[in-house]
């Protein structure tokens, strides 16, 4: 009889995460959520992608680097340490060529105009946090509608993106 479940066309390794949140395969990087640091996961190296596993779950997927000595970062993977340091939010290599919508970039603006001390930049990375649960077109909608408003927080912006009921 066959196999009760499918067989995985993949090359598994045990490794443990670096302080960096990366995990290294084949010569290369590929990151994962900080939360992972220091935690032995399971990298899955399939022939178009590289998932990583921890206590059998995916925690990140990243498209497959055939060359060597390269590194694959997610954005998203690092936005929870940048809320506690955003200071380091420009200058944060993971976030390097990452394109937002100009909307984002107006927000920040306003955000640290309003707010003093850093906090405007925390709140702008709490805002794009909203993309660890919503989609970026969702997102964007959200924001547009929150410029509009003058509801600049993550929490007023939240609120734009879960269905709204009809009063009669």
């Amino acid at each position: 009889p066959l196999p009760a479940e499918a067989f995985e066309a993949c090359r598994k390794q045990s490794t443990t995460v670096s302080s960096l949140s990366l995990v290294r395969f084949d010569d290369n990087d590929y990151s994962v959520p900080v939360a992972y640091a220091h935690h032995t996961v399971v990298v899955k190296g399939f022939y178009e992608e590289v998932r990583i596993c921890h206590l059998n779950q995916t925690v990140a997927e990243h498209p497959r680097i055939w060359s060597k000595e390269k590194v694959r970062f997610e954005p998203l993977h690092y936005l929870a340490i940048l809320e506690r340091k955003p200071g380091a939010w420009d200058h944060a290599r993971p976030l390097e060529g990452w394109d937002l919508p100009e909307c984002f970039e107006v927000l920040r603006r306003r955000l640290e105009t309003e707010y003093e001390g850093g906090e405007g930049t925390r709140e702008y990375i709490r805002v794009v946090r909203l993309l660890e649960k919503h989609p970026m077109k969702e997102l964007r909608k959200g924001v547009e509608k929150g410029l509009r408003m003058g509801a600049l927080t993550r929490d007023a912006i939240a609120q734009f993106l879960y269905p709204q009921e009809t009063w009669r």
